[in-house]
């Protein structure tokens, strides 16, 4: 599964309103002015709801939600501790 281009459709859709600029994978979300931090609330919410997964309290670092390649990088160590894929709803 492309993870990277399921979450870079809700980004687009989300927080660049339609604008379809080129999203690099490393783009900091948070560095650009891409996501506030309301915006992460958002995020892991949407993360939680399309990939039936739980975010932690101490999973919310930058390491993991900052950009399009470090949630692709978190969604997989995810699938890989649950020993199950992960499927977008």
């Amino acid at each position: 599964m492309n993870f990277v281009e399921i979450v870079r459709g809700f980004v687009v859709e989300n927080f660049l309103f339609g604008d379809h600029i080129d999203l690099p994978e490393d783009a900091s979300f948070l560095g650009k002015g891409i996501v506030d931090s309301t915006g992460v609330l958002e995020l892991i919410e949407y993360l939680e709801k399309t990939f039936h997964i739980r975010v932690e309290d101490e999973e919310v670092i930058p390491e993991n939600l900052d950009s399009l390649r470090n949630i692709s990088n978190y969604l997989e160590s995810k699938q890989a501790r649950n020993g199950a894929s992960i499927c977008a709803q």
